[in-house]
């Protein structure tokens, strides 16, 4: 007997991105607390004992050659992560996530080749470009704009190295051992950081709830999600993350984008459906980098 999600796998996924991005918001008001390399260490620690409590996977059975690709992994996953929280220090979440969608996008674009793509290039530059605020009007730091594209790098990392441990190992082993090694290469960054204020009953708290809104329950309903939907509707409906993300931070963190960001952000929108109607969309059927 096959158990289905409680909701159809579009609205399951559209919940999986809110929940993502409301996450990430709320990762943000931990920023006063313990910064943003603290806020990491807390996510990913605490992701990962969840992950250890609810999948329970037995870790010792894995070789050390499963380790050579479960290290790469983790210490990208923890990589991506920092720089794209050190970049919501600086930038709006909307233009953050928006910008570290480039590396995925750029991705698919290498992967497929075809002349089309290049209208979805200049669609991509175009959006980058509206982020900016030539006029002085809206938010925008180039040093947050290259975290965020850093972020977006390790991403495209994260993806072709996942693609590996994910043929290798089961999910639930993989994305456990993973989060570990995440957490581990995190913490020390997060203890010079923050210090003992990583302990505080405040910190905890806010940081468990990060750490399942960010990771356990958006990842379990992907899961769900990708077994019923194609690669290429899944694509299309990824494709809505950065607008998602802009509303998340202007509920929650009171975040305003200007006119011209906003047509930045659904141009890079555009350009990402255009790559998953007409291209390769196989770069897109990877979980979400739990930001």
């Amino acid at each position: 007997m096959t158990t289905r999600p409680a909701l159809p796998p579009v609205p399951t996924l559209i919940l999986a991105m809110v929940i993502l991005q409301g996450g990430a918001a709320f990762a943000k008001t931990l920023f006063p607390l313990v910064g943003p390399l603290g806020t990491t260490a807390l996510r990913t620690t605490l992701a990962a004992l969840i992950l250890l409590l609810v999948f329970r996977p037995n870790l010792r059975h894995l070789s050390r050659a499963d380790w050579r690709l479960v290290v790469p992994y983790g210490v990208t996953l923890a990589l991506m992560n920092m720089s794209f929280y050190l970049s919501l220090r600086l930038l709006p979440l909307g233009l953050a996530v928006t910008l570290e969608f480039m590396g995925p996008l750029l991705l698919s674009l290498y992967l497929s080749r075809r002349p089309l793509d290049y209208l979805w290039v200049l669609l991509a530059g175009l959006g980058i470009f509206l982020m900016v605020p030539h006029a002085g009007g809206g938010h925008f730091s180039v040093a947050g704009a290259g975290l965020a594209l850093l972020a977006g790098a390790f991403w495209v990392v994260y993806i072709l190295i996942g693609g590996r441990v994910g043929r290798t190992l089961p999910s639930k082993v993989a994305v456990t051992a993973g989060m570990l090694v995440a957490a581990l290469v995190s913490l020390p960054f997060g203890i010079l950081s923050a210090g003992t204020a990583l302990v505080q009953p405040q910190a905890l708290l806010a940081g468990l709830a990060v750490a399942v809104l960010s990771s356990a329950l958006p990842y379990t309903l992907e899961l769900q999600v990708l077994r019923a939907l194609s690669a290429k509707v899944f694509g299309v409906l990824m494709s809505m993350e950065p607008a998602i993300a802009a509303l998340s931070g202007l509920v929650i963190l009171h975040e305003r984008l200007s006119v011209g960001q906003w047509l930045g952000l659904f141009a890079v929108m555009a350009a990402s459906v255009g790559i998953s109607v007409t291209g390769q969309p196989e770069a897109h059927t990877e979980p979400e980098p739990v930001n």
